[in-house]
């Protein structure tokens, strides 16, 4: 079946929910490759990441947004501003909420914004992690959910063990109008490979640091160059900033060890990302109170 052939549906979907729902790792599961960081730390998301999910009938283009919550910093308002956009320009909503938490006030904040967009824009209701809980649980998890607002579908779904991704893909590309392929053939997302560079090294940064840190990671590539005379190889020279010295000390650690297992980690990463040698040339800077600026938001991609 060819890409304009007759039925073949293509279009957006996002998913939406708490900040730590499985959005990310559902991302990744549904497009088979890794494209959105996962970290156990909430807030690791900042850019809408696209995943693209290809198939003989459909093409599926997933926007994976920030955690939507009550903001108390600029930066918190400019992810919020940024979930809404989404929102207003996908065909379907993905509502997460995991199956191994209670459904409290953060899921119903977050219905009754999506009640406004539901009358254009339909909401499928995603209980995530059902690895965690036993069959009950979901059951019970998919009854509250069920209250909060009104769905199209509801679905439970586990991105660890595979449990019911296929029919959650099914779900979404039955909402997507029909057309031709939006992205060609080979493509998993339409971030520039800077940005997800960058996400790398985030991410391998708050792997393992204290609770204080997450909200106070950014990374800029200052730079990203083939190696000079070789084919085989690309520099990467990357910028992390934190807000405060103290942090600075955090993220570096002892005798700077915890900064070079950040960047060995991230830099094998990178490399299955860019499928070549990486060179990852690392360094910490602390840019005051970056959250609550607007001119160092600006600078740092926000």
């Amino acid at each position: 079946m060819t890409s304009t052939a007759q039925g073949h549906r293509s279009g957006f979907a996002c998913f939406v929910g708490r900040p730590n729902a499985g959005k990310s790792t559902l991302t990744n599961a549904l497009v088979g490759s890794k494209v959105a960081i996962t970290s156990s730390k909430p807030q690791t998301t900042r850019h809408a990441i696209r995943g693209i999910v290809h198939r003989d009938d459909a093409q599926l283009v997933i926007v994976d947004t920030p955690g939507l919550h009550r903001p108390r910093t600029l930066l918190g308002q400019r992810l919020n501003d940024i979930v809404r956009e989404t929102w207003s320009e996908v065909d379907v909503v993905g509502f997460c909420v995991p199956a191994d938490q209670k459904v409290g006030p953060g899921d119903r904040f977050i219905a009754a914004e999506l009640t406004k967009v539901a009358k254009r824009t339909p909401v499928i209701g995603i209980v995530t992690k059902t690895d965690l809980v036993s069959a009950d649980q979901v059951g019970e998890q998919l009854l509250a959910l069920q209250e909060v607002m009104e769905f199209a579908e509801l679905v439970p779904v586990s991105a660890v063990d595979g449990f019911q991704v296929a029919t959650l893909t099914d779900l979404l590309v039955a909402r997507m109008p029909e057309g031709p392929q939006l992205y060609p053939g080979g493509e998993l997302t339409d971030e520039p490979e800077t940005t997800l560079v960058a996400e790398l090294i985030r991410e391998a940064a708050l792997e393992g640091v204290r609770d204080e840190l997450p909200h106070s990671i950014a990374v800029t590539i200052e730079e990203m160059v083939p190696r000079e005379g070789r084919d085989d190889m690309i520099d990467v020279h990357a910028l992390l900033y934190v807000e405060r010295s103290s942090q600075k000390g955090i993220v570096l650690g002892h005798r700077g060890e915890r900064l070079k297992h950040v960047g060995s980690t991230a830099r094998r990463q990178i490399e299955v990302l860019l499928g070549t040698r990486v060179y990852l040339d690392l360094h910490v800077k602390v840019a005051k109170d970056w959250q609550r600026d607007p001119k160092q938001l600006r600078r740092l991609g926000f």
